[in-house]
């Protein structure tokens, strides 16, 4: 099991662990700024009282739609946080491609 995760990439090396771990902090401190302040735009914003509407007034739509900006500012932040998407998609050119095309 340790050799499958460490192939995963899930294991981190003592001596690393603390830069790891800030830059993890540092990344989860930011992400959550920015949400709270897209939150808080959304709520100001809004014509009517986002919590009245969600917990008094039971209005499932308005908590789908807000459900949906979490889900869609989370993914915003972590594409912002992995960095080049064309990474993702394997677009990146490697040495070893871009020299044997010479």
């Amino acid at each position: 099991m340790l050799t499958l995760l460490a192939v995963l990439g899930l294991v981190v090396k003592l001596d690393e662990l603390l830069p790891v771990m800030v830059t993890t902090l540092v990344f989860v401190a930011i992400g959550l700024v920015i949400f709270a302040l897209a939150f808080l735009i959304v709520v100001m914003v809004a014509p009517f009282s986002v919590k009245k509407e969600i917990e008094e007034d039971h209005n499932t739509s308005l908590a789908i739609i807000i459900g949906a900006m979490i889900i869609g500012i989370a993914l915003i932040i972590s594409s912002a946080i992995q960095g080049d998407s064309s990474s993702a998609t394997g677009a990146r050119e490697t040495p070893t491609s871009a020299t044997q095309g010479r």
